[in-house]
């Protein structure tokens, strides 16, 4: 049974030029209750972190930064909200489909899903950045 992420937009993400480093911008929202019963969201979501950390360094990828939203400082988020930002570093756009694709995300994937109420996750090009990566 594949368990690859049902709303990756692998379409739109293989359109995109691939010319060097991405930064995917993941913002999370979590389950008060893991749907697996084990916990709560952020536990679910830590399990899998922890299991993505070897994912991760196998296709080159580095978190560049991970914390706690704690609100809106400009704009308008209207009723939304956001618990959890991260920032990862992919040399390329190629290496983050091959993890989210690969057999072994999909086996850990279960508790992404199974933590997260909403996850979106933004590709962006670098036109700056103060980290040698």
């Amino acid at each position: 049974m594949s368990n690859i992420p049902k709303d990756l937009n692998r379409e739109l993400v293989e359109s995109l030029p691939d010319t060097g480093a991405v930064v995917m911008v993941n913002l999370l929202r979590f389950r008060k209750t893991a749907l697996d019963g084990n916990g709560s969201g952020w536990d679910a979501y830590s399990r899998y972190g922890k299991a993505d950390r070897p994912l991760l360094k196998k296709v080159g990828g580095i978190i560049l930064w991970a914390g706690h939203v704690e609100g809106v400082a400009l704009g308008d988020l209207g009723d939304g909200r956001w618990d959890f930002l991260v920032l990862v570093h992919y040399p390329s756009k190629a290496k983050f489909l091959e993890m989210m694709t690969s057999e072994d995300y999909q086996v850990i994937n279960k508790d992404r899903e199974s933590g997260v109420e909403d996850h979106i996750i933004l590709a962006a090009d670098q036109s700056y950045s103060k980290f040698i990566i």
